[in-house]
């Protein structure tokens, strides 16, 4: 039954009860209506009101009575039950996509929910009134979601922006404190906690900028742009590949790709971008030659703040937010970041963007 699961439709189903119930009706009547008004030549075995044999027609003389007409079947059809057969199947057609197109509908603005908060809303004003109704509500829903989403950020926001304050006072302090071990390790968990807070902020500023509808971006042009960038600071990056434009959020893109070549240079000492195109998606692979991840841990690393042991080391920098932040931007494009180590070494990163 797998196989068959994604052909089992609203619509397949109505048009099979539908397509039935017609056909069941048509025989039905064509029955009754033949035996109530047998047609001329059809009175072998038919019988009068009172249950009497019809008369038996005279012998002609000299021979034998001539034999009964063989009854007429159903195959092979005839002109009249071939139009009669695609009647009750166009109507049957008809009447089913009429009722499963506003299911279908509310199916697709789901999966567009899904895939993106931001989407645009349902149209509440066509079909029948439980479809209308359930267009409504998923609308409130959305517009609950996102409330949820902006009062999250704003407080987020806040908080990280009135650390600030004390993180200052604090740093202002250790200047008046001599040169010690103390002060030096006071200063690296003060740098620690800057970059937490600049990479919440920096995360909730790109995703409040996404709540705009997509628009067409060259992934190409965007991804040639950052090996760029890279190749000024020094940064061995390479880029091959082809992709038609894409609909995407151009500034969360950049974000989760610049993360991940951050994070392929950081631990990998170059990154390797493979553009790859389809009519469904488009990939993205991020290759480093670093020394991979444990396969028990590429689950893990997704989290935030969530860092290997052997990355551990303030001199590695990075809070553990960057595979986080990648992984969201690409759910939030309704595709997935999947994470695997390379035969030949290091980690390969790769963005599953799907077109539609």
């Amino acid at each position: 039954m797998g196989r068959f699961a994604r052909y089992d439709s609203m619509f397949l189903r109505l048009f099979l009860v539908m397509a039935a119930i017609m056909l069941g009706v048509h025989v039905l009547g064509v029955t009754v209506i033949e035996s109530l008004f047998p047609r001329p030549g059809a009175h072998h075995g038919a019988h009068d009101a009172r249950g009497n044999p019809p008369p038996a027609p005279p012998f002609p003389r000299g021979g034998p009575p001539p034999p009964p007409p063989p009854p007429r079947g159903i195959w092979p059809p005839h002109l009249g039950m071939l139009f009669q057969l695609g009647a009750i199947v166009a109507a049957s057609w008809a009447g089913a996509r009429l009722l499963a197109r506003p299911v279908q509908q509310l199916a697709s603005g789901a999966g567009r929910l899904a895939q993106d908060v931001h989407a645009p809303p349902l149209d509440e004003y066509t079909g029948p009134a439980e479809a209308r109704a359930a267009a409504q509500a998923f609308n409130h829903m959305q517009q609950r979601i996102r409330m949820q989403l902006a009062q999250q950020s704003r407080f987020l926001a806040a908080v990280s922006h009135d650390l600030r304050t004390p993180l200052t006072r604090m740093s202002l302090r250790l200047e008046g404190i001599g040169d010690n071990p103390v002060r030096y390790r006071l200063r690296q968990d003060l740098a620690e906690m800057n970059g937490l807070i600049d990479a919440t902020l920096y995360y909730l500023r790109d995703r409040d900028e996404a709540a705009g509808p997509r628009q067409r971006v060259d992934v190409l042009a965007l991804l040639q742009a950052i090996v760029d960038d890279a190749a000024e600071l020094g940064h061995d990056v390479t880029l091959s590949g082809q992709a038609a434009p894409l609909l995407a959020y151009p500034a969360e893109l950049r974000r989760a790709v610049v993360n991940l070549v951050e994070n392929a240079q950081r631990y990998g000492e170059r990154a390797h971008i493979v553009l790859t195109d389809s009519a469904q998606r488009v990939l993205i692979d991020i290759s480093d030659e670093g020394p991979g991840i444990p396969p028990a841990e590429l689950s893990r690393v997704l989290e935030p703040f969530y860092r290997l042991e052997s990355s551990r080391s303030r001199a590695t920098g990075g809070v553990g937010m960057g595979l986080s932040i990648a992984a969201d931007i690409v759910a939030r494009h309704g595709g997935e970041l999947i994470l695997a180590n390379r035969e030949t070494g290091g980690l390969r990163v790769r963005m599953d963007l799907p077109r539609a």
